[in-house]
Order: structure tokens, then C-alpha cells, then sequence
């Protein structure tokens, strides 16, 4: 995922839906992180009360409903990702300038221990089936499989690209954005073996990705589109407009809702009728640069980064510089 950088369309996004699913999502909290630095994922314990944050060298803890500040997590230097493992009491940071992870206690948020990846560590998540840690390295173009109960690395696993991030069928397969190759890769998590490459076309350079267990589809986000791939035959299914900008998409397995979150400054919200069948339901509007998602299902609540940015001339297309102190976190009900 690209650390501190997002796209700010000049045109107006604007596309209509008719649908029968009505979105309840609301903007409920914001909660204000007053310390210096960019961002990048972000991710609520469905186990705890805490809502953990990246952000420049540090991750925050906060209460995921109250915002309060419950801690840090320290020497994290460029860090990109969280995941946990809550029956281990354990955590761990992907950390992009370190080429490392950080193992840190659940409780005290403490760092145990640091993990040699590949390059550049980005996205990480907890792959349940073989109960493994994998990061996605995106300059050296690999993912690095750990073992978490002996915190050695197991497996080097080459994508032939950058790995943006990465999701599991729960059934010994994941599924890898790669962005610069517009495909989706296809992994056997066992044998640690690349099965095949799926041109995600019409779109490009995918970042967020989301999977439905149940009906076997992928929700990559990409340019302005969220392509709905099958997780089995490898193919293009639908093509869904969003907002410009998207580097994040979750899924809500209850509600069947897809969210998108846009840069731009949109939340695109889509309802899986059926493993063929999509409708928008709202282009709900966001921040600029709230292009990041986590979503914790147990509360029906998302959350999205971002933060104040200065005025641009007219024409000026460089990167908008952010305001300091004015990091924030958009809490939305649904």
C-alpha cells in the first residue's frame, strides 16, 4: 500500500445508482491523533477495545469507541500494517524502512522481538489455515511466510511484482494484488507455490482486497473500478465505478456489503445481491485522502485515516502537503 500518498481527482465524481439496499452508514466520531507523521492501514481488534493505527514511526492504540489514546507501539520506522494473533497474546508491525516485524504484546504493547522479511514490508495479515504470519514485500517483490509460535521465517514466496496485499480463502489458497503487473496472483499457502497469474483488465493497478468465503469472489480495488473476480476459474465477474483513489476494500460477511475508500474523499458501499449480482448503494462522501479502511464487523463500524491539507494553486498536481497535527481517524456507523 503507498505509504503517505494519495491521488486528488480534479473532476467531479458522480455516477447513479437505483438499488433496494438503503445504507444506514453514518459519520459518528472522529478521533484526533495529535502526533507527527503519515499513515497507512489501520485495524480493530473484534477482541479487545483497541483500534491500532500506523503512523510514521510508531503505531497508535486507541479505544475503538472512544478514540482515547491507549498506548504506543514504538521503533516501527515506516511502518505500513497490523495483525494479532489473539490466542498467542501477540501482535505484530510490518515495518517498511526496517525490512523487519515487530512481535509486541497484545496487553502492555510491548516489542518482544524483530523479524528480517523481504524488502519493504507493506501489507500483513495472519493466514489461518496454516496459522501463519505473511507479509507482502514490495521491493523485493515477494512475501515472507513467518512461523509466529517460533518466529522464524518458514518460506520466501517470489509474486513476480509488487505485492500490494493479500487475503485468504481459509482453505489452503491466498489470493495477492499485484500492482504493477495488474493481476491477482493465486497461491497454494501449503506447498508455498505460485498457482497461477489473473489479469484483473479492465483494471489497473490494484491495491485493496476483500474476499467472500462463501461465494468464492475477490473484491480488488483498483483506478476508479472494483473488479469482482472468481477466486476459482480466475475471471473477471463484474466491474463496479468507485471514487478515484481507492487503496483499501473491506467486506461485511453478514450485511453482504462491500466498502470501498476512495482519496478522493468518497466511501463507494456495495451490496453482493448474489455471487453475479452488485448494486451500488451509496457513494457515501469522506475526507480527501481517506483511502485506507478497517472495518471490524462485531460493531458494524468502519474506520478511515486521514487528515488536514494545505490549499494548492490551481493546476498544481504535486502532493498536497499535510497540516501538522491534524491526523484523524473518521469512525462510521453502519
Amino acid at each position: 500500500m503507498k505509504k503517505i500518498i494519495f491521488s486528488i481527482t480534479l473532476s467531479l465524481f458522480v455516477f447513479v445508482y437505483n438499488t433496494s439496499a438503503q445504507s444506514q452508514a453514518t459519520l459518528i466520531n472522529t478521533f484526533h491523533i495529535q502526533s507527527a507523521g503519515g499513515w497507512d492501514y489501520l485495524i480493530p481488534n473484534p477482541q479487545s477495545n483497541k483500534l491500532y493505527v500506523s503512523h510514521g514511526t510508531q503505531v497508535n492504540v486507541l479505544d475503538k469507541n472512544t478514540g482515547d489514546s491507549l498506548g504506543v507501539i514504538t521503533n516501527t520506522t515506516g511502518v505500513h500494517g497490523i495483525a494479532f494473533i489473539n490466542v498467542l497474546g501477540k501482535g505484530y508491525t510490518s515495518n517498511g524502512r526496517l525490512n523487519n516485524v515487530s512481535v509486541f504484546d497484545l496487553k502492555t504493547n510491548e516489542v518482544l522481538s524483530q523479524i528480517a522479511t523481504g524488502e519493504n514490508p507493506d501489507a500483513i495479515f495472519f493466514e489461518p489455515f496454516t496459522k501463519t504470519i505473511i507479509t507482502c514485500n514490495g521491493r523485493s517483490k515477494d512475501l515472507t511466510v513467518i512461523d509466529p509460535i517460533t518466529e522464524k521465517v518458514i518460506a520466501t514466496i517470489p509474486v513476480g511484482g509488487k505485492p500490494e496485499t493479500a487475503v485468504s480463502n481459509e482453505a489452503g489458497q491466498i489470493f495477492v494484488n499485484v500492482e504493477d503487473k495488474n493481476e491477482i496472483v493465486q497461491i497454494d499457502i501449503v506447498t508455498k507455490q505460485v498457482l497461477a497469474h489473473w489479469s484483473i483488465a479492465p483494471g489497473e493497478e490494484p491495491t485493496g482486497l476483500a474476499i467472500d468465503i462463501a461465494t468464492k469472489r475477490l473484491f480488488a480495488g483498483t483506478a476508479g473500478k472494483l473488479i469482482v473476480m472468481d477466486a476459482i476459474k480466475g475471471n473477471v465477474v463484474k466491474v463496479i465505478p468507485i471514487g478515484e483513489g481507492c487503496d483499501g476494500v473491506v467486506y461485511d460477511n453478514n450485511s453482504k456489503l462491500i466498502y470501498t475508500s476512495n482519496g478522493s474523499g468518497t466511501m463507494t458501499i456495495i451490496k453482493a445481491v448474489s455471487a453475479n449480482q452488485y448494486e451500488i448503494v451509496e457513494n457515501m462522501t469522506t475526507k480527501k485522502g481517506a483511502r485506507t479502511i478497517g472495518i471490524d464487523e462485531s460493531i458494524h463500524t468502519v474506520y478511515l485515516p486521514t487528515a488536514d491539507f494545505e490549499m494548492q494553486a490551481a493546476g498544481d498536481k504535486s502532493r498536497p502537503k499535510m497540516i501538522t497535527g491534524t491526523f484523524q481517524i473518521l469512525v462510521i456507523k453502519y
